[in-house]
C-alpha cells in the first residue's frame, strides 16, 4: 500500500509525468514486499516552494508512505534511486531534492483497514 507524493516547483511535461510514474513503480520494489500493483502516486507540479528562502531554482520533495515499518536499508536505496531519477529526468540538483519517509500502521482500502 505505498503512496508517493511528489512536489516540484515548475511545470512537468506529460513525458516527465510518464517517466516518473513508470520509474517510481520500479523503485518502490526496492522495499521488501512492495510492488507497483498497490502503488498510488501523486505528481504535484508548479508548487510555490522555497528552499533557503529562495525559489529561483528547481527543487523537489518526495514523500514515501508505506504500510508498516520503513526498512532503513531499503530506504537508503530508494533515496538514491529517487534522487538519481529526479536529477536526471527533471534537471534538479541532488542537494535540492528531499525524500521523506512515513510509516503507517493503519491503512484502509476497499472499505476496510489492514
Amino acid at each position: 500500500m505505498p503512496f508517493i507524493n511528489s512536489k516540484v516547483n515548475f511545470p512537468l511535461t506529460e513525458d516527465n509525468k510518464e517517466t516518473l510514474k513508470t520509474e517510481l513503480g520500479k523503485i518502490i520494489t526496492l522495499f521488501p514486499g512492495k510492488s507497483e500493483s498497490h502503488l498510488m502516486i501523486n505528481l504535484d507540479d508548479d508548487c510555490k516552494m522555497y528552499f533557503a528562502g529562495k525559489n529561483d531554482f528547481r527543487m523537489a520533495i518526495i514523500e514515501v508512505k508505506v504500510f508498516g515499518a520503513v526498512n532503513e536499508s531499503a530506504s537508503d536505496k530508494v533515496t538514491a534511486a529517487i534522487t538519481q531519477l529526479y536529477s536526471k529526468t527533471l534537471d534538479i540538483s541532488p542537494d535540492k531534492i528531499y525524500v521523506k519517509y512515513e510509516p503507517c500502521n493503519v491503512w484502509g482500502m476497499g472499505g476496510y483497514n489492514f
